[in-house]
């Protein structure tokens, strides 16, 4: 008998060991899958921390007769130019890295022949002595490299080489080949500056429409700079800087600036410098005397597009800037200077993340993705560019700027994955805001529905009834966030825009209704028979509440238009671009709804398990039922209310498929009620899946996925402890 005893416990201790072990190994999984996610989450995210830099790669040196005068991106197979001998120009590429001609583009030496680089793609512009002009993309490489170099260099580059060459004339009064001349394209513009004598003409040709020409004529002009991408040309004369806008008249000149710094600039010399962005909404200027560069950006102002200045940088004694180059995909602008140093800064925020000196000495920087190209006469250099990521700054983030196309400095989220040489917005301010408002907006009607309701089973009503009414409530979480949010987006939203101040009249009166029901019901009730008093007050708030609903609908609008007069809702609305049903008030209640059953049950609880003997203890020393609810049982159970509301901030704030299907997903810094908004949970769910991998804009919404998930957690472990320690104290009780 002893023999069965002692096995039967071996094997119970067995069976515990073995459950402890499976219990303790998926404990650990799930800790595991939570170190793996965090990991994961901030090892994306963690580039933007990074200092970016370059780092040399190598040089490529050209021979005596030849000048580079432009080049592609060599490595991954386009073209060096270069000027040589004979009036030809030679494309280069590389081959086994050594730069081999591929091509000669020849044409008689009265012919003015150059390049010109624009959006990342580089073009051959010649210029016949009849004032012909033609400009050719430098592509179809791959067709050129079953030909000979022979073939090459004794034809001219057949036209199936090069894609949409684009020609026009010019004035032939106009043009002389040893005349100073410059070119500049956009997707609309072409334009096309001769400078003769004290005299500048332009001539405006549309890509589209190739017959709409403007011809333009300026005098007194020191400098110029085309800007065809803003239709716009810059004109540096003795008196200032001045622009003038395709549409404008030649004599029409609007001054952009008359000083910079503390100093005022001369602009009658050669010390003031202008360079162009590749969209031309952008120019940086440069001047050497007080050794300060400027960033202006095109602003949208009372009389119309201008270019307002958004912040200065300070360079060293005797430096000023060489040239500028933009990246294609991220908010990185680096600065070439005369002291041989490259400045990495970012666009945006005008802040020097890194300065780097160089060994070489280019005129000339140009982007072709992450590799930095330096031109001189004989020689490239290239640098590879590392963690250029981390450009991101906090003040780029978090404060507002000043973009462009913007009267003023805003926080604005727009990202430009589908467009090269634009600027991206990455201000978190708006998704911070949206995610902010749309919670504690939610809070302020899930409070009273759901700490109203715990108070009311957990004290007032009877077993039987709390029985039924606490699993039917605590059911309600289980219900999808999605069916909540079609439910809002398909019926809500359509009712808000339609009874919107029904809405208002319903949500600011419920608080009075519901208190004239309470006052009123109780001598109603007592003429009830028994059976029925119990319980007659969720009649008669649900009546009182139905009432309020009619006469919110059919009344109120009539009642609110006629106290206050159109001019009011106008000023109170502001300018909302947002329509009236994806406002944050639909958000709110569709948010408020979800939250309230998980407040609602933890408030519960924490109510219900303050022990009988502190009420019963209020009771005999006199206090009413209301009284000891106050003083008593909300006092004991506030600690586990204040975390049942934080667990439902929490829930709330992480809250995705609601917040991506009802608030229209506008990124608005504002707090107005009647504005759209955007959340860090739906933002990721809208941007995640069309993010380039590895870059900006893909770690940043990973940074943003650390912050809604720091966020949580802190609240949700807060909420626990508090919860944690009102049961303690409630069980010691």
């Amino acid at each position: 008998m002893s023999f069965n005893r002692h096995s039967i416990n071996k094997k119970r201790q067995r069976n515990d060991r073995w459950s402890r072990y499976v219990v303790t190994g998926f404990g650990g999984l799930v800790l595991l899958t939570l170190v793996i996610l965090i990991t994961h989450l901030v090892s994306q995210a963690l580039p933007l921390a990074y200092i970016p830099s370059i780092q040399f790669i190598s040089t490529f040196e050209v021979g005596k007769p030849e000048r580079i005068i432009s080049a592609g991106d060599v490595i991954s197979g386009q073209p060096l130019l270069v000027q040589k001998e004979n009036c030809r120009l030679g494309l280069k590429v590389l081959d086994n890295q050594v730069l081999t001609t591929k091509h000669d583009y020849i044409r008689p030496c009265d012919y003015a022949l150059t390049t010109h680089h624009a959006l990342g793609e580089n073009y051959i512009v010649d210029v016949s002595p009849n004032a012909q002009v033609r400009v050719i993309p430098v592509r179809g490489f791959d067709m050129l490299s079953n030909t000979s170099h022979e073939e090459h260099a004794s034809s001219e580059m057949s036209s199936s080489s090069f894609h949409h060459h684009i020609a026009f004339a010019l004035p032939k009064d106009r043009w002389n080949s040893r005349s100073d001349w410059r070119i500049a394209l956009s997707s609309k513009w072409i334009v096309f500056a001769i400078v003769q004598d004290s005299s500048l003409f332009v001539r405006w040709v549309n890509r589209k429409r190739p017959t709409n020409i403007i011809d333009k004529t300026f005098t007194d002009v020191n400098d110029f700079l085309l800007m065809p991408g803003s239709e716009s040309l810059l004109l540096r004369t003795d008196n200032g800087l001045y622009f003038n806008r395709v549409r404008d008249e030649a004599n029409v000149l609007t001054v952009i600036t008359t000083e910079i710094g503390d100093a005022e600039v001369d602009y009658s010399n050669d010390s003031v410098s202008l360079f162009a962005l590749a969209k031309h909404r952008t120019f940086f200027l440069a001047d050497t005397s007080s050794h300060q560069v400027s960033r202006w950006v095109l602003s949208q102002s009372d009389n119309g597009l201008t270019f307002s200045e958004s912040y200065r940088l300070t360079l060293n004694e005797g430096e000023t800037v060489r040239d500028v180059a933009e990246h294609a995909s991220m908010n990185l602008v680096a600065l070439l200077t005369t002291k041989q140093r490259i400045i990495l800064i970012n666009r945006v925020s005008g802040e020097q993340v890194k300065t780097q000196g160089i060994s070489a000495q280019p005129y000339q920087i140009i982007w072709f993705g992450d590799k930095l190209y330096g031109i001189s006469d004989k020689a490239l250099t290239i640098w590879q560019g590392k963690h250029l990521s981390g450009i991101t700054t906090w003040s780029s983030l978090f404060s507002p700027q000043h973009y462009e196309g913007y009267d003023s400095e805003e926080t604005v989220w727009q990202t430009t994955s589908a467009s090269d040489f634009q600027e991206a917005k990455f201000s978190l301010t708006p998704l911070l805001i949206g995610s902010t408002k749309a919670s504690l907006l939610a809070l302020l009607i899930a409070i009273p529905v759901a700490i109203g309701a715990a108070i009311y089973t957990a004290f007032f009503a009877k077993n039987k009834l709390r029985n039924v009414l606490k699993p039917a409530i605590e059911l309600l979480e289980a219900i999808p966030s999605v069916l909540i949010g079609f439910i809002a987006a398909i019926w809500l939203a359509p009712k808000a825009e339609q009874f919107l101040f029904s809405f208002a009249f319903f949500l600011v009166v419920v608080p009075f209704v519901l208190l004239a029901v309470a006052t009123v019901q109780r001598p109603v009730a007592e003429k009830l028979p028994k059976k029925l008093r119990h319980g007659a007050e969720l009649l008669f708030a649900i009546s009182g509440v139905f009432m309020l609903g009619f006469v919110s609908v059919e009344f109120a609008p009539q009642f609110i238009l006629s106290l206050f007069d159109t001019d009011t809702f106008t000023l109170l609305a502001g300018e909302s671009s947002s329509p009236i049903g994806k406002t944050t008030i639909v958000v709110a209640i569709a948010l408020g709804l979800a939250i309230s059953p998980s407040i609602y049950s933890l408030a519960e609880d924490a109510i219900n398990g303050v022990p009988s003997d502190l009420k019963h203890a209020s009771f005999a020393l006199g206090a009413t039922r209301l009284q000891t609810l106050i003083h008593v049982v909300l006092h004991v159970a506030l600690p586990g209310i204040v975390a049942a509301i934080m667990l439902g901030f929490g829930r709330a704030f992480g809250e995705t498929m609601i917040v991506l299907m009802v608030t229209g997903n506008t990124p608005i810094s504002s707090w107005g009620l009647i504005e759209g908004l955007r959340a860090l949970t739906a933002n990721l769910a809208i941007e995640l899946p069309e993010a380039d991998v590895s870059s900006a804009h893909y770690q940043i919404l990973f940074f943003t996925a650390c912050i809604l998930f720091l966020f949580t957690f802190l609240m949700n472990t807060l909420a626990e402890l508090i919860r944690q320690k009102v049961r303690g104290r409630v069980f010691l009780g």
